[in-house]
């Protein structure tokens, strides 16, 4: 049996770190998530086994939502039931993965496409919910199709760039154990030596590899940075100064506030609120306003405090440390 210390020790390792971790998911997500990975790691259930459990309640949660009509208005609350279920899932999965050290980039990418499967459901029943409740919508059926379509697309680029720079920030926070962090350049390294013999595991890979590159895109001056870092220190985040690590951490984890807000929580209290005030097509034009102008916040705001920093690497600001 764990003693209370050990089990309070256990608690924290399985989480990714104080700096992002948001005030929703430490009273809630994260205590119910530490005790289904618990459970999980006595049974010898694998992460990847609890992600895709939280694939089928979520998209069930999701289809629930178009029910409209007020006697079965009920199956609302149990829709917002399974996708909190799903979410608290979503969360154990990468809480036993710290523990048992389970790591793999397949978990990775299956957990990142485990929440579109969700909103695609989701997405679906709003759009069908609204054409045949609402009268408006009834007569121009192209207009939240259009709404559902580019909120999709927003929500696609929020959820990568929010998942992006908190990897950014655990790289320099934790190292390349502590994060997730990947690169175009190491992963044509990885790609080149899979071949077609296993096209799944090749498709993943390619798909994967696009992905990072879509990230990377929209962060040039994060790139520069990545690369300035190589040039002046060495290969890994073991070679960077720590007094460069503390300074970029300081800047960075007042933001990560925002990759929290893009990510789960946020939207979805938006998408509770819509739901039950009749309105879904809310939800839509919150993730198109509300969302988008804090995506781009965020994106100027990293990129002018990459920035600086590449202008005071520059300047001999960071000297490597001694060995």
């Amino acid at each position: 049996m764990r003693s209370f210390k050990e089990f309070k020790e256990a608690y924290k390792g399985s989480l990714k770190s104080m700096d992002t971790e948001e005030t929703i998911d430490l009273m809630f997500y994260r205590p119910i998530g530490f005790a289904w990975a618990l459970l999980a790691a006595k049974f010898g259930i694998t992460p990847n086994m609890i992600t895709i459990a939280s694939i089928f309640l979520g998209v069930a949660g999701g289809v629930l939502f178009y029910f409209y009509e007020p006697p079965m208005m009920w199956l609302n609350i149990v829709g917002m039931l399974l996708l909190v279920w799903a979410n608290s899932f979503d969360s154990a999965d990468g809480q036993l993965a710290r523990m048992t050290k389970q790591y793999s980039r397949l978990g990775r990418i299956l957990d990142g496409v485990s929440g579109d499967f969700w909103f695609i459901a989701i997405y679906f029943s709003l759009v069908f919910r609204e054409i045949h409740s609402s009268t408006f919508f009834m007569e121009n059926v192209w207009a939240i199709w259009v709404m559902a379509v580019l909120a999709g697309i927003c929500h696609a680029k929020q959820a990568a760039m929010a998942d992006y720079y908190r990897q950014f920030h655990l790289y320099f926070l934790k190292g390349e154990e502590g994060s997730e962090l990947d690169s175009t350049e190491q992963l044509d390294r990885d790609n080149a030596g899979i071949t077609w013999k296993t096209p799944l595991k090749k498709i993943t890979s390619i798909t994967y590899r696009n992905y990072t590159a879509q990230q990377e895109g929209i962060t040039p001056a994060m790139q520069a940075l990545r690369s300035k870092l190589k040039a002046t220190f060495g290969e890994g985040a073991a070679a960077v100064p720590q007094t460069f690590r503390d300074a970029f951490r300081a800047k960075s984890k007042p933001l990560m506030k925002y990759t929290n807000m893009l990510s789960f929580n946020t939207r979805v209290i938006a998408l509770f609120v819509s739901i039950l005030a009749r309105m879904p097509w809310l939800y839509f034009a919150f993730e198109l306003v509300v969302l988008n102008t804090m995506l781009v916040y965020m994106i100027l705001r990293h990129e002018r405090i990459c920035r600086g920093f590449v202008a005071e690497i520059e300047e001999g600001k960071y000297v490597a440390d001694k060995k």
